[in-house]
């Protein structure tokens, strides 16, 4: 099976950490966050990824073009132009890299690379810039149980600010960013059939909007519900969330 990953956009919301890179390449730890995405559908045993690139696309090119150097020791013979890798660190991956267009919405992105995808009777997809502790062979199982064209991850998204539960100016209990008002919202990792197509037009579709109305419309659209951990990179702040979480050494998407 195969992943798609949207990796297009501008992280504008990121500031000056998306000034020179594409939001999927800013980095949690010494790893971007698209290493962590991948690494977390590896460990469920898809390893073939169709990364949908636009905004400095290059950069993710680069990255994996010469990904032994980044995640390995090594030594450069200049007098016999010769290179040596040291503890290889490389992944059992497959990755394609499709310049989508710079411009085009979610919708088109996936409509783009449609071609890379045809012998695949299903296949995921997600967000370039979500990670979460997610069972992906549940997910998938699901999806193929309910002969539906579509599967979204449904979750509930983390409150960003305290929360106080009030008797006149008396706090009766206080909790730190719970979970948010309890509604249910579309957390990316999809699962989709060929026939998802149809419901895409050009370029200029958002993934969100017309298609996934229509698949709602038409019964079509199915979602798997997700009560464990789910974080965006959004912004700067949820950027240094996921950094502590991560340095903390119990970072919970971390499931390989």
């Amino acid at each position: 099976m195969k992943a798609v990953i949207l990796a297009g956009g501008l992280g504008t919301r990121l500031g000056e950490e998306t000034g020179s890179r594409p939001k999927p390449m800013v980095l949690i730890g010494d790893r971007p966050i698209i290493w962590h995405i991948m690494k977390i559908y590896s460990a469920y045993g898809i390893n073939d990824f169709v990364v949908c690139l636009g905004y400095k696309g290059y950069v993710i090119k680069e990255y994996f073009a010469n990904y032994f150097l980044h995640t390995s020791d090594v030594t450069f013979d200049l007098a016999n132009n010769n290179l040596t890798i040291h503890h290889n660190t490389s992944e059992p991956w497959r990755v394609t890299l499709v310049d989508t267009g710079e411009n085009s919405m979610t919708g088109g992105r996936l409509l783009r690379v449609k071609p890379y995808l045809k012998d695949e009777d299903i296949f995921c997809m997600t967000y370039g810039d979500g990670v979460s502790n997610l069972n992906l062979t549940a997910l998938v199982d699901f999806h193929r149980q309910h002969g539906g064209m579509a599967t979204l991850t449904g979750v509930r998204p983390p409150a960003r600010f305290g929360a106080l539960t009030l008797r006149d100016t008396l706090v009766d209990h206080f909790e730190e960013k719970p979970v948010g008002d309890g509604s249910w919202i579309n957390g990316g990792f999809f699962v989709c059939g060929q026939g998802v197509f149809d419901y895409i037009e050009g370029d200029e579709t958002v993934w969100e909007q017309q298609p996934l109305r229509r698949l709602a419309m038409d019964q079509q659209l199915h979602s798997y519900l997700h009560e464990g951990f789910w974080q965006p990179m959004d912004t700067l702040r949820d950027k240094i969330t996921l950094e502590g979480m991560w340095e903390s050494g119990k970072a919970p998407w971390k499931v390989w």
